[in-house]
């Protein structure tokens, strides 16, 4: 059976393993002012956008998923054909609109495929379906790493199936972000309150930086540290904590708002990477999504990763 897989482009993994496993993706376009761009993925597009847009006018951006009919016409356009089943992993529904969309287009998906596929040569049903990863950004990639490589091995759809959803309830992501006052803003314009304009004025008073976490599609803040590098230590020795206690896969997701080299510079980035080498742990750093950055705000840190139930201790 040939098995695909379509993420979003707020699923954040290196543009060469994308490439390379024939992911397909649905891009979100971003608008900022008269500034366009459909997100596929391509990190030096999204570093040109962000050193010219982003950092100025960001939080202000329109974010726009690909739309039911948009995501209907892919398919049958293209992955009827080349698949027998497809996966479609989506950033957690509680922040997007994209899986709702994607749960209504394959109604018609399911509904249309079959004279596209018959005119292929494929008389074999086609199927699909779609998952809510319950996390984002590099969360997200963690699933998708799995999906990969359970395809890879041969594995089974009900396998893979009841492995993705297994782990959508145990991704774990974590993420500093730089700058309080930008994310106030953002959340401003999209009408979230979860940042109120007193407690991003005062964290960026005194430099308090929130360690921000996401599980089952719920996100809140874990811990307040005073300083963005003095945060971004304590979430790489916690995530080295993970790793050496065990994961429940042997992948861990790194993104950045902003160059990699700059993220490899930071605090405790050397420690936790030979850490994860040291138990066998496969690391994937990628430019952080555009959708993401202009929600997030440049040079954000996003760490991802599956594992039983923990807490996070400053």
């Amino acid at each position: 059976m040939r098995i695909g897989l379509v993420v979003d482009s707020a699923c954040d993994l290196p543009g060469s393993f994308i490439e390379r496993n024939r992911i397909e993706i649905l891009p979100i376009t971003v608008k900022i002012g008269e500034a366009v761009l459909a997100d596929h993925r391509n990190e030096q597009a999204t570093l040109e956008f962000l050193h010219s847009h982003v950092a100025s006018r960001g939080a202000e951006a329109e974010t726009m998923p690909f739309s039911v009919n948009q995501i209907r016409d892919l398919f049958l356009r293209k992955l009827v054909i080349d698949y027998d089943y497809v996966f479609c992993l989506t950033i957690t529904k509680t922040r997007s609109p994209i899986h709702d969309n994607a749960t209504q287009a394959s109604f018609v998906i399911l509904n249309d495929y079959r004279p596209m596929r018959s005119a292929a040569g494929h008389q074999s049903p086609f199927a699909l379906r779609v998952v809510d990863t319950q996390s984002l950004f590099a969360g997200q990639g963690v699933t998708a790493v799995e999906a990969v490589r359970m395809i890879q091995a041969g594995e089974g759809v009900a396998k893979i199936r009841a492995r993705l959803d297994n782990l959508a309830i145990n991704t774990h992501a974590y993420m500093v972000p730089r700058d309080l006052m930008y994310l106030r803003s953002r959340a401003k314009t999209k009408g979230d309150k979860s940042v109120s304009l007193f407690s991003a004025t005062l964290g960026s008073a005194l430099d308090i930086k929130p360690v921000l976490y996401c599980n089952r599609g719920e996100t809140r803040p874990v811990a307040k540290i005073r300083g963005f590098d003095t945060a971004v230590r304590r979430l790489f020795a916690f995530a080295s904590e993970r790793v050496t206690a065990g994961l429940m896969t042997q992948t861990l997701c790194m993104s950045y708002g902003g160059e990699l080299e700059e993220m490899r510079l930071l605090p405790g980035y050397t420690e936790l990477t030979d850490v994860c080498r040291t138990h066998g742990v496969e690391v994937f750093e990628s430019v952080m999504s555009l959708t993401g950055m202009v929600n997030v705000g440049k040079g954000s840190l996003v760490i991802g990763f599956a594992a039983e139930a923990h807490e996070f201790k400053e």
